[in-house]
C-alpha cells in the first residue's frame, strides 16, 4: 500500500474525532463551488461535483448548505468571493517529495503558509514540475479489511476493472484509472461493500521508504499542511513503517 494511501485512511480515521467542522466545512465548500464552476452544476455530467457532493454528505454538510455553495459558483450574489485553484510543489526531510492542492481567495497567504511550514520541517518550496513528473493520477478507492470476504473483494474489484488492489491489516485499497473510479465504485456498493474513501490521488511511481523515527517527522508535515485552512490534499512520495503510522494514529484519537 502506497504511503499516501496509509495516510489517506489516518485522515479518514482522524477525521471521525475532529472537532474543527467550521474548519472542514470551509473546505469542502470551497471543492464544491470550484468544482461546480469547472464542470457544471449537473452532477450526473460532472464527476468531480459528483464526488465533491457525496464527501460532503459523509461530512454530514446538510443539504441546502451543498445547494448554496454550488448556486455560488454562478458568482451572483453578495456571498460571491473569487477562489483560485493551485497546484504546489515541495521537498520534506530525506528528498521526500510532495504535491500540495489548494483552494483560497488569497494565494499570498497561501504560499506564505506553505512556505513556513516546509521550511520549518527541514523542507522547501519547489519550482512547478520538480515534484509532480514523480507523480500519476488515479482513482482510489479504500475500505476496512474483512478477513473472511478480502479475496472476495479483491476478485470483484479486479473483475470491475481495478488496476491495482492490496491489502494490509486495516485497509484494502483499490486503484483505478480516474474514468472508471465511479463505476467501480457503485458497482461494489451494490455488493454491499462499505467504502471510507472515494477520491481522485495521485500515486507516486516510485515510493522512498523511511525508517520509524523518520516517517513521524513526514507524518507529522503531512498533518501540518492538510491543517492549513486553503490546503486540499496533500499526496507525497514517502512510504511509512507501520510501526509509525499506528502510533501517530492513536496520537490522534
Amino acid at each position: 500500500m502506497s504511503g499516501h494511501s496509509k495516510w489517506a485512511n489516518i485522515k479518514h480515521r482522524k477525521g471521525r474525532v475532529d472537532a474543527s467542522r467550521a474548519k472542514l466545512f470551509t473546505k469542502l465548500s470551497r471543492e464544491l463551488i470550484v468544482s461546480a464552476k469547472e464542470g457544471g452544476y449537473d452532477p450526473n455530467q460532472n464527476p468531480r461535483l459528483r464526488i465533491a457532493i457525496q464527501k460532503a454528505k459523509d461530512s454530514n454538510m446538510p443539504n441546502d448548505r451543498i445547494t448554496k455553495n454550488i448556486e455560488k459558483s454562478s458568482g451572483k450574489g453578495k456571498d460571491f468571493e473569487q477562489i483560485f485553484e493551485s497546484q504546489y510543489e515541495g521537498y520534506g526531510p530525506d528528498g521526500t517529495g510532495f504535491i500540495v492542492k489548494t483552494l483560497t481567495e488569497n494565494k499570498n497567504r497561501t504560499i506564505s503558509a506553505l512556505r513556513s511550514s516546509f521550511t520549518k520541517s527541514g523542507g522547501n518550496l519547489a519550482e512547478s514540475g520538480a515534484v509532480s513528473w514523480q507523480f500519476e493520477e488515479k482513482g482510489l478507492i479504500l475500505l476496512d479489511t474483512m478477513s473472511e470476504n478480502n479475496e472476495n473483494l479483491m476478485l470483484d474489484a479486479i473483475d470491475l476493472g481495478a488496476e491495482d488492489v492490496s491489502v494490509s491489516e486495516t485497509t484494502v485499497e483499490i486503484i483505478s484509472g480516474i474514468s472508471e473510479l465511479e463505476a467501480i465504485k457503485i458497482n461494489l456498493e451494490s455488493k454491499n461493500y462499505k467504502i471510507n474513501t472515494y477520491e481522485i490521488t495521485m500515486i507516486p511511481k516510485s515510493s522512498i521508504m523511511l525508517d520509524h523515527q523518520k516517517s513521524i517527522k513526514i507524518l507529522k508535515l503531512l498533518d501540518v499542511l492538510n491543517d492549513l485552512d486553503d490546503v486540499q490534499k496533500v499526496f507525497t512520495n514517502a512510504d511509512f513503517e507501520e510501526s509509525a503510522l499506528t502510533e501517530f494514529s492513536e496520537s490522534l484519537s
